[in-house]
């Protein structure tokens, strides 16, 4: 939980699952990291690592993009918070694919990130009409 979240936003099941999700990408990419840091044998780097960081910088933000969209007053700038959480998950889920082409036994992991995701969608579903 961030420590300046109102303890009643935290309580919500879209910032649970957006919390849940975040430390899901964090071992994913502690596992990838391991297997794509390593150079290849042309001394070129795997482009894949970019993505694995890419992961966990997006679902970091998804619970702060929770707690703005909840605590602002004015519906455009709600909108714009909806949105951008709307692209982060969008970027994560496209992210994940985009891993599953990597040299790593990490990938394994990736569709139970995905299927996070969908949950993280359908809650995000339901929690806007309360908005």
């Amino acid at each position: 939980m961030l420590s300046n979240t109102p303890s009643n936003l935290s309580e919500l099941p879209i910032y649970k699952k957006a919390i849940e999700i975040f430390a899901l990408s964090q071992s994913i990419y502690m596992y990838l990291n391991h297997d794509l840091s390593s150079l290849k044998k042309d001394g070129s780097e795997d482009t894949h690592i970019y993505f694995s960081g890419d992961i966990v910088q997006q679902s970091v933000s998804l619970a702060p993009e929770i707690v703005n969209a909840e605590l602002e007053r004015y519906t455009d700038r709600k909108h714009k918070h909806i949105a951008s959480l709307r692209r982060l998950t969008n970027m994560l889920y496209k992210n994940s694919y985009r891993l599953e082409h990597s040299n790593s036994n990490g990938k394994d992991f990736l569709p139970i990130l995905r299927s996070e995701l969908k949950k993280f969608k359908q809650l995000q579903r339901s929690w806007m009409l309360t908005l």
